[in-house]
This record gives structure tokens, C-alpha cells and sequence, in this order.
């Protein structure tokens, strides 16, 4: 139930975090949520949905929309999921860019703030990530480079560019709460939108297939960059005898483009796809709270990032 006693100046809103792919949007939203709502790889364009991680406090709820990375498209996936995020931006109170401090600013950044630019009104805030990455003269340029291009690309009459900029590091726990404190200031004054103790309003099914695709990323990336699908076809929780663990039984089903990636989902064997259930099994356990009967299935959805009837199934 959403509180109905709140303090006179609480605060609540959304805001979204933006950035090029592999950024950091989705290991900082995990940081400042306390616990994974968004799954996070080493490599771009992990996240493909928009996932809200909500972070409650006394005097405010945060709501963070944690969105795939802009980029210049060249798929039908890429351009909906560009698409997504201009849509997810136009209701925000907020925008989050997420900048690295260890890659200096290049195209993809200011194709970004081009496009933030277009918002009008909408406060941005510059969050420079990975700073752990780099030497204090580094990270001084780079806060140099990143006012230097709001100044640049967001007002070119020679307003003041990024509301704020906020060097940060989820390693070593640098300025996260910091970033929450920030961020909380562009929020309107509001009842709590979300019940207390609610950290998303990602349907368990989503966040089922998005752990497996996590854990299948893992091992695969380099030979299946962004040609994994994963669907949940039924999730139920099983009858058990009084007394005995929840169990939770789980059909899901891994998509691949080709028949040459099928193979190596499954492994010699089945060995990389029992690899696949196993690690994914202790998250969703972790997420569900139950013990878990995963059954995975792998079939091919050929070229299904350039068919329309092919996203359509698998939710894009």
C-alpha cells in the first residue's frame, strides 16, 4: 500500500539515466536501488527495456528509469529501442548522463546530448562513472571535457550546459548516495508514488528472462553479440506438501538468429546450456525467493532483429 503519511516537503519523480552503451547506467541504478533490478555486462547494449529501480527514503522516492544505451541504429531493434528512450524521456523530471571517466568524450556522446537537447526544460545532470578507473589528472580533464561539451551542444546561447556534474564509482562506493542527493533536488514535491519496500515494477516473468540472458551473455557475447532473445513462456509456483521448500517452475526459451548459434548455446553435449541454467538459477532464486525448476529450450528466430514479426514474439 502506497503511505499516506508522508512528510510536507517529501519529494517524488523520475528520472532517467542515459549515456552511450556500456556507460554504467545499469551497475549505478543497481548501486543507488541497493540491489539488481537491471542486469549489467561488460559489454554495450546490454539492456534493452526500460527497467525502473525505485529508491525510497524519509523525505523522498526516487524513481530511476534505467534506459538501453543511444546509439546510432543499425537494425530495426536499434531504432525501437532509440525510440524507447525518446518516449521514456519525454516524462521524465530529470536526465542522468552517464559519461566514463577512463574514455574521452567522442561521437556517440554528443550525438547523446544533441538529442537531449531537444527536450527543453528538463534539467540534465552529468554523472561521470568509472572514475576508480583513472588518476585524479585524468578525471580532471575529463570534468573539464564533459562541461565543456554541455556548454557546447546543450546551450549553444551561452547558458550553463549540464545542470550539475557528479564524478562517481559504484566500486569502492564513491559518491552514490551523493548522486541520490543530487538527483532528489529536481524532483517535485509529492506523495510517494510506489509502496514502501518496492524496488521495481518489473513483472518477475521480465526479470526472469532478462537474469537467463544475463547469465547466457556471460561466456557468449563475443560470438553472439546481440542476437540473444529470451521469453518466458509459464512460471508457476508449484503445490508442495505442507512443510516442504517453494518450489517455482520456470519454461523459458532462448532465441538465436541462426542455426551455428544454436549450437553454441547448447555446447558440446548440452554443456554450455547447463552452464547457462545453472548460474541463472541461483539469481532467479536470489529474485524469487523459492527454489527453482528452470527448463530451457533454444530455437532459432532467423535474422529476428530485422523482423518485425519476429520482435513482435519476443516483446520488442
Amino acid at each position: 500500500m502506497i503511505p499516506t503519511e508522508y512528510p510536507e516537503n517529501f519529494r517524488s519523480g523520475f528520472v532517467s539515466l542515459v549515456g552511450r552503451p556500456n556507460a554504467g547506467k545499469s551497475t549505478l541504478t543497481n548501486a543507488m536501488v541497493g540491489t539488481k533490478v537491471a542486469i549489467t555486462s561488460s559489454k554495450p547494449q546490454t539492456t534493452r527495456r526500460v527497467i525502473r529501480g525505485i529508491v525510497s527514503a524519509d523525505d523522498h522516492q526516487l524513481i530511476l528509469v534505467d534506459t538501453p544505451g543511444l546509439h546510432r541504429p543499425r537494425t530495426l531493434l536499434g531504432e525501437r529501442l532509440n525510440d524507447l528512450v525518446a518516449e521514456t524521456l519525454s516524462g521524465m523530471d530529470a536526465v542522468a548522463m552517464c559519461i566514463p571517466a577512463n574514455e574521452k568524450i567522442g561521437p556517440g556522446d554528443r550525438f547523446i546530448t544533441e538529442q537531449l537537447a531537444k527536450l527543453h526544460k528538463i534539467p540534465v545532470i552529468a554523472l561521470v562513472t568509472k572514475v576508480d578507473t583513472v588518476t585524479r589528472g585524468v578525471l580532471a580533464d575529463q570534468l573539464i571535457a564533459v562541461q565543456q561539451l554541455g556548454e557546447e551542444v546543450l546551450t549553444p546561447d551561452g547558458g550553463e550546459g549540464f545542470a550539475e556534474i557528479v564524478p562517481v564509482s559504484v566500486k569502492g562506493d564513491v559518491q552514490v548516495d551523493t548522486v541520490v542527493d543530487v538527483l532528489t533536488k529536481y524532483l517535485p514535491q509529492s506523495p510517494p508514488l510506489y509502496p514502501d519496500g518496492v524496488i521495481t515494477d518489473e513483472p518477475d516473468d521480465v526479470m526472469v528472462a532478462e537474469l537467463i540472458r544475463e547469465a547466457a551473455l556471460e561466456d557468449v557475447f563475443d560470438e553472439l553479440p546481440h542476437s540473444l532473445a529470451v521469453v518466458v513462456n509459464e512460471m508457476a509456483e508449484r503445490e508442495v506438501e505442507p512443510g516442504e521448500p517453494a518450489i517455482t517452475d520456470i519454461y523459458a526459451e532462448i532465441y538465436v538468429e541462426r542455426d551455428s548459434q544454436k549450437g553454441i548455446i547448447i555446447g558440446k553435449g548440452g554443456s554450455q546450456l547447463r552452464t547457462i541454467g545453472q548460474r541463472s538459477r541461483k539469481s532467479i532464486r536470489r529474485l524469487l525467493g523459492t527454489q527453482v525448476h528452470l527448463d530451457l529450450v533454444v530455437k532459432v528466430a532467423k535474422e529476428w532483429q530485422r523482423n518485425p514479426k519476429h520482435m513482435n514474439r519476443l516483446g520488442f
